[in-house]
């Protein structure tokens, strides 16, 4: 049975684990006083780690003066970093499902009320995770073909993707891979992650460094999903009102493009991508981003809920829509989204 450590020893230990999984090296007293704040000596902590190799914590690999941790130090380690993140992570399932429901709800809504406002159709994207910070990962094994990576963001947005391996994985390894990965890309947005530092984070994996190419690439797409991107329209039918949209096969593309949707996702995405667009944009007959919409006029917004949190919305209508009134309704549906979303 291991025996109890008090809270200072298990302040050094974590630094010793988390001083070797950043550098790969032994680690010495003098290094922890550095990692720790409990303004202890070098001497003292030599004391304390003296103590913790001999319970079978920290072992000294050759005649350096540095240790590094066992399989039961990260075991103990990782037990507790983890007990509090599955915590975490029930809880902010529980808050996401609930705000993921309240959102859906709300910008159907928004679609509703402003084709209804304007008399012309409009499209709202779901909003999207941009230049976003990884909060924490969590791997967890299902079966011996696949992991389950639990990726949660700042602002408590929580994406899971599958990834799957070619061998199993033993449970110390996957402990092992979780303090890897949350060492040294917590707190990253993903432009932050170098092929440097990929490359770095393979190397300490060893034989399982596929498994790290496999979870950057689940963290990519958990953070665009472009192609997942929810998209809600409401007033197509509203063209057939305007009779130079009226035109059998111009009215056709229009609704094709309404119902197919995929148009207006990329078209979402490209104005969420736009650097500094948080502003409403006019595009007129050929300025129109989508071929079928050459004939009318486009307006978009972008809206923010939180930092890092920006969704699109879009009303189409023909050249000679009312703007003042287009431009008005945006910037009111703008700021009860926000309002809406904050009471959450």
């Amino acid at each position: 049975m291991q025996e109890e450590l008090d809270e200072r020893k298990k302040k050094i230990l974590h630094a010793v684990i988390r001083n070797y999984l950043e550098t790969g090296e032994p680690v010495g007293s003098r290094t922890i006083s550095k990692y720790t704040d409990l303004n202890l000596s070098s001497a003292t902590i030599r004391n304390e780690m003296s103590d913790l190799e001999e319970m079978g914590y920290i072992v000294q690999p050759h005649t350096s003066a540095g240790r590094i941790p066992t399989d039961m130090a990260y075991r103990l380690y990782v037990d507790s970093m983890m007990e509090e993140k599955d915590k975490e992570i029930e809880e902010l399932k529980g808050m996401l499902q609930r705000t993921e429901d309240k959102m859906d709800k709300v910008l159907k809504n928004v679609a509703n009320l402003l084709a209804t406002n304007t008399n012309y159709a409009t499209v709202v994207s779901a909003p999207q995770i941009k230049g976003n910070r990884l909060k924490f990962l969590q791997l967890s094994k299902v079966d011996d073909s696949h992991i389950l990576v639990v990726i949660v963001m700042e602002g408590n947005v929580i994406r899971n993707e599958m990834i799957q391996i070619d061998e199993p994985v033993s449970d110390e390894n996957m402990l092992k891979l979780n303090i890897l990965l949350n060492t040294h890309l917590n707190g990253l947005a993903l432009e932050e992650i170098s092929l440097g530092r990929i490359t770095a984070l393979k190397e300490q994996a060893g034989i399982h460094s596929g498994i790290i190419g496999n979870v950057i690439d689940a963290l990519a797409t958990a953070i665009k999903g472009e192609e997942d991107l929810e998209v809600y329209t409401s007033g197509a039918n509203n063209i057939f009102k305007y009779p130079e949209l009226a035109d059998q096969q111009r009215a056709s593309e229009l609704i094709h493009t309404f119902e197919e949707k995929k148009a207006l996702a990329k078209l979402a995405t490209d104005k969420l991508s736009e650097e500094g667009n948080t502003g409403i944009q006019v595009y007129i007959g050929e300025e129109a981003p989508i071929d079928s919409m050459k004939d009318c006029s486009v307006v978009t917004a972008t809206y923010e809920l939180e930092e890092g949190m920006r969704g699109s919305i879009a009303i189409i209508g023909p050249k000679r829509m009312d703007y003042d009134k287009v431009v008005s309704s945006l910037k009111t549906m703008m700021k009860e989204l926000e309002r809406v979303y904050k009471k959450e």
